[in-house]
């Protein structure tokens, strides 16, 4: 059935609209016209002067509405974590493991084939990070699981996860540069992240052909003067891109500011949202963020939308730059963007109508 959606400003990700309609088709997007063109036999949505803009996309997320992916990696977890991000605007996420064992990682891609298989939807793939990390920079995360690569750690994992496995957090100091190739070229997205390495270090393995880091700030080796480490390799090379967590708690928002102004269309947000759980990892909440066991910072608790109004009402990124960070630049960042991020012509009709305050109202899932 033809649908159209109209009587809302559209953000398309580059452009706003006023007085058209969004034409979409079997989960499709098939022209943007303006009112008087809606063809008559189309369905028509009345968003009664609200905004419609893509629907968001969260790269980093462990948990949400109580299910922990780490603690339970199953359909059911993702299935609660699809629901969670969906209140926070996000249509896309990929469920994120953090460094444990082998046993467990090969438990989550097997929870990822599985929801595929029985119908799931949002899940764009897994995201691993970790074992493969600096200890100098776990961060929450376990020592007893970190460690370097070896071929066969490489083998186990392209073995069951080709095609699942769809990012991966790394210490590039940390990893032999032929084992990270071997990665690539299997399609896994590599984001420099929990590293300690220098900014040479950080700076060639760019060159390299790293083009993503993980969580900018935290879990890297600063920015000084006399070392500008992992942060400085970040805003000096022209290519790479960053996810940050924008709660006020990960990263002071005015840092925020200072790293848009340095990196521009090559910051996009995460959430890095986890649940309450014990097991290996213990999450405690607290009112503004969760903490491990000792105290240590572990996770937000965010949505993506949440982040937007972050950016915007906190940091003073204007409201079409700061959707884009949570859009069309996370789908630039997974290779998606001739799919999502974006209303234009031929991309899923993935959708998101907000009000003036930025809240959301409803979703559109293709």
């Amino acid at each position: 059935m033809l649908s159209a959606y109209q009587n809302a400003t559209i953000f398309t990700g580059e452009t706003l609209y006023y007085a058209h309609a969004v034409l979409t088709e079997n989960g499709r997007i098939t022209g943007i016209v303006p009112v008087a063109e809606v063809p008559s036999h189309a369905s028509v949505i009345d968003l009664q002067g609200d905004i419609l803009a893509p629907a968001l996309i969260d790269l980093q997320i462990y948990g949400g509405n109580g299910g922990l992916f780490p603690l339970h990696p199953g359909v059911a977890t993702l299935q609660a974590m699809y629901a969670y991000c969906k209140s926070g605007g996000a249509a896309y996420f990929m469920p994120t493991i953090p460094t444990m064992s082998f046993e467990v990682m090969l438990q989550a891609i097997q929870a990822v084939k599985d929801y595929w298989e029985q119908g799931g939807e949002g899940v764009l793939g897994l995201h691993l990070e970790g074992p493969f990390i600096n200890n100098e920079k776990r961060g929450a995360h376990l020592t007893q699981f970190i460690k370097s690569p070896v071929k066969e750690d490489i083998d186990l994992l392209l073995q069951h996860g080709q095609g699942i496995i769809k990012m991966m957090t790394l210490a590039p100091e940390c990893c032999d540069p032929v084992l990270v190739k071997r990665l690539q070229d299997a399609g896994i997205l590599i984001s420099a992240g929990h590293s300690n390495g220098t900014y040479e270090q950080l700076y060639q393995s760019f060159e390299n052909g790293i083009t993503t880091c993980t969580h900018l700030f935290n879990a890297m080796s600063p920015l000084q003067s006399r070392a500008p480490g992992f942060v400085g390799a970040i805003y000096d090379h022209p290519r790479v891109n960053s996810s940050i967590v924008v709660d006020g708690i990960h990263v002071d928002f005015n840092a925020v500011r200072i790293s848009k102004k340095i990196m521009g269309a090559r910051l996009f947000l995460i959430t890095d949202a986890v649940e309450e759980g014990p097991g290996d990892y213990v999450y405690v909440k607290e009112p503004d963020r969760y903490v491990n066991a000792q105290g240590v910072l572990a996770g937000s608790r965010l949505t993506m939308l949440q982040a937007v109004r972050n950016c915007i009402n906190k940091v003073g990124i204007d409201a079409e730059e700061a959707l884009r960070m949570a859009s069309a630049y996370p789908a630039t960042v997974a290779g998606l963007g001739k799919e999502l991020g974006f209303i234009a012509t031929g991309y899923r009709a993935s959708m998101m109508v907000l009000d003036k305050q930025w809240e959301l109202k409803q979703l559109i899932t293709a």
